[in-house]
This record gives C-alpha cells, structure tokens and sequence, in this order.
C-alpha cells in the first residue's frame, strides 16, 4: 500500500465559543448562512459540501480550499493545523 502525506494547505478558522455569533456569522459571510435558535443556543448548523453539520461549542469552523466551510473538533484541530 502506498502511503501519502496531505499538501500543506493555509486555511481561515474561526472558533465558536458559544457568545460570538455575530464574528461567526462575519466569518462566514452572508452568503453561507448558518442555522441557530435559542433552543439549541450550544450549537450551529452548518451546511457543508456533504450536507448540514453541527459545530458545538469549542469547535472550529474551517474555511476550506474552495471557499466551503465544516466544523471540526478542538482536538482534531489542534493535531492537525498550526498557526500560519
């Protein structure tokens, strides 16, 4: 089997923290809207190239490549991205 190494990519991330809806939302632009209500305010909905995710509190929400956005886990997130 042949083993391969994943290309150095820079990307944009935001992290939610659960109090900064309003920079999430800046972040993702008007144009990638974002699901909230005061029923689930621990969370975000967002929609990704593979349907909708959620982003709890703590999570990363990654500006990929192409513009498309997903969440990611702290601890995912730590192990695979650095500060650029």
């Amino acid at each position: 089997m042949t083993k391969y190494r994943k290309k150095p990519v820079v990307i944009e991330a935001i992290q939610w923290t659960g109090d900064n809806l309003e920079t999430v939302q800046t972040f993702m632009k008007p144009d990638k809207p974002i699901r909230w209500t005061d029923a689930h305010s621990d969370c975000l909905i967002i929609h990704t190239l593979e349907g909708d995710h959620r982003a709890d509190i703590g999570d990363w929400i990654i500006r990929g490549v192409k513009g498309e956005y997903y969440p990611c886990k702290p601890d995912i997130f730590e192990q695979t991205y650095e500060p650029a």
